[in-house]
């Protein structure tokens, strides 16, 4: 197999060779395989790859092929899956060394679910701790690093998942994302990355740390493989009772480049705030024009609370956290990573009347919300108001303004949207003059996954920053 074919194609060309016979699964997989030994020892995106185990369930791709038998959206797609989700017989370490040899007996639903569809499991991806976000070292190997600059961060949380995807090391990529971890790491690294409403799909299976706000969802190299792969994994499932009974639609019809009559409106807080890179507020203010272009009705709109709701957040999704860890703290206190062994012992000192102020203020950030969904259809912001920064690792808090940086959120356009539980697409739109990637975050209402990813593919088809791949050596 041309090895190139990796390089060229995304998930949704991939499968449409399989099916035409013109690749194998085998080959493929052998290919990524290959590709992992070579690149991934400097990358770090993978705890465990599961070569053998994937080259089995290739050929029995292959033999489904041979056969003729009905095949699957998915079928013979590598996937690559953050360690936060249960995998039968694989060890799901959620990157601490609490569960270093825990192995479960089911899949989380969203593993089960891209399995029968055919995707084959090539391994488990690279984490903070527990999905904490924040500079911990990580407890299986080395910190990963940004594909484009192995000097910069990959972001936080499902760093592996976004790294995989950039490097070419898995054809399709599951993360979670509980205030930016998909729709950060996504925009470092120049890759895609969905948020799903809160409740769109099953958590099942998957590792809790905010149980109000985690969500699983894509990240993959274009908004179509996004679309593919929320097929598969969106709706209702009986394991996990919180999921949603509303009807979907399939992603990939609406994605077509035609945005006549759709109300786009750019976030002023997150444009014109203060902490914005040049670059990176230009990228946006490009990318705006350009789907007025192709008939988009851009305006400019105003959401005053958004950047009074970093702490609330930060104390609501705390307080989950310490509460999900409350157990494992009392016997396995010297297990956890100093950074959230720290974080989750200050959330039991959150008071009780703190949590109830927070959640009001969450209660007024939704009814404003949706009222602004009566204005526009779509929300633009930047995915980070920075590009990727310098790995470090800081420990302690030297005043309140780092204190307020690193938890209070007020400067992150992902943590609001997080709050509120709306669905969030981060396509790539460009890059610094240094060459690190830019993300664009377009935010629908609930339950418009669809509008998000039409958006995005409009967009995508206009410009091809999708394309651009890091030169790995």
């Amino acid at each position: 197999m041309d090895s190139e074919i990796l390089l060229t194609h995304n998930a949704t060309q991939l499968r449409q060779a399989i099916g035409r016979k013109e690749v194998s699964p085998v080959e493929i997989v052998e290919e990524y395989l290959n590709r992992i030994a070579r690149y991934d020892t400097k990358l770090n995106s993978y705890i465990t790859v599961c070569g053998e185990a994937a080259l089995s369930m290739a050929r029995k791709a292959e033999e489904a092929l041979s056969n003729g038998d009905p095949l699957g959206p998915l079928h013979g797609l590598p996937l690559a899956v953050k360690d936060q989700f249960e995998t039968e017989g694989i060890r799901t370490t959620g990157a601490s060394s609490i569960l270093a040899n825990y192995v479960p007996g089911e899949d989380a639903t969203v593993v089960a679910r891209s399995k029968s569809a055919g995707a084959i499991l090539l391994g488990k991806l690279n984490m903070t701790e527990f999905a904490a976000g924040g500079g911990d070292h990580y407890k299986f190997g080395d910190p990963p690093r940004n594909p484009w600059n192995f000097e910069r961060t990959a972001g936080v949380s499902s760093a592996g998942s976004a790294i995989a995807i950039a490097a070419s090391l898995c054809s399709i990529s599951l993360g979670e994302d509980t205030g930016g971890s998909i729709r950060g790491p996504a925009s470092f690294c120049g890759i895609v990355g969905l948020r799903p409403t809160w409740g769109r799909v099953s958590r099942h299976g998957m590792l809790p740390f905010s149980w109000s706000m985690d969500t699983a969802g894509p990240m993959t190299r274009s908004v179509e493989d996004a679309a593919l792969l929320m097929n598969v994994i969106a709706g209702h499932d009986t394991k996990d009772p919180q999921t949603s009974r509303m009807p979907i639609s399939d992603y990939t019809e609406g994605l077509n480049g035609d945005l006549h009559g759709l109300r786009i409106g750019i976030l002023r807080e997150y444009v014109n705030g203060p902490g914005l890179n040049t670059e990176v507020t230009d990228a946006v203010q490009r990318a705006a024009e350009q789907l007025r272009l192709l008939g988009a009705t851009i305006t400019e709109v105003t959401l005053p609370m958004l950047l009074e709701m970093g702490t609330a957040y930060g104390i609501v999704s705390e307080s989950e956290a310490g509460d999900v860890h409350a157990n494992w703290l009392r016997t396995r206190y010297r297990d956890y990573g100093h950074n959230i062994r720290r974080r989750i012992l200050a959330a039991s000192l959150i008071p009780g009347h703190t949590l109830q102020k927070a959640m009001h203020m969450r209660g007024l950030l939704r009814r404003e919300w949706f009222g602004l969904f009566n204005e526009v259809d779509i929300l633009l912001t930047p995915t980070s108001p920075t590009p990727a920064g310098r790995m470090e690792y800081v420990d302690g808090i030297s005043d309140f303004e780092e204190a307020h940086r690193r938890f209070g959120g007020s400067g992150s356009p992902t943590t609001p949207i997080a709050f509120v539980g709306a669905p969030a697409l981060s396509v790539p739109c460009g890059f610094t003059s240094d060459g690190l990637p830019i993300g664009l975050q377009i935010v629908a209402s609930h339950f418009r996954e669809d509008q998000a990813l039409q958006v995005g593919y409009a967009y995508q088809e206009a410009t091809g920053w999708h394309h651009e791949r890091p030169r790995l050596g």
